[in-house]
């Protein structure tokens, strides 16, 4: 969720740069490549709240605003908007810089909600602890 599309507002999760074997035959990054980092960055806060071991269960309201080139910085950024039983549901951002122009402005390029489910050691799910064993 961002303050007026302006800047992100999650917490910060990931950062990588894109490299050229990340790129479609058009020399844009593969959205599979920033899916793949927005869902291990979106992870790190619901295993926070689950306090243990999570399976990513759905992706929903993916959108691709902007595409990414190489070279490019990319920043993800996620926040906790939802929690269930056992679900965690988290909205992950991915902004991007030019490495090359330092005084460009980030720009946001993907968004999406992921949803998390905690689970046990024989990968079933469980409970989410009270927020007070936090």
């Amino acid at each position: 969720m961002t303050d007026a599309d302006n800047h992100p507002t999650g917490q910060p999760v990931g950062r990588m740069v894109a490299m050229p074997a990340d790129t479609n035959p058009e020399g844009d990054i593969f959205g599979g490549w920033l899916l793949a980092h927005m869902d291990l960055a979106g992870a790190t806060p619901a295993f926070e709240r689950a306090q243990g071991r999570c399976v990513t269960i759905a992706l929903d309201a993916m959108v691709f605003h902007q595409p990414v080139s190489v070279g490019d910085e990319v920043s993800i950024y996620a926040n906790i908007i939802k929690t269930g039983r056992t679900s965690i549901r988290v909205h992950v951002e991915a902004w991007k810089r030019s490495r090359y122009r330092a005084s460009d402005a980030p720009v946001r390029v993907t968004e999406g909600v992921f949803t998390y489910v905690a689970i046990d050691d024989q990968r079933r799910p469980r409970e989410l602890p009270p927020l007070d064993a936090a």
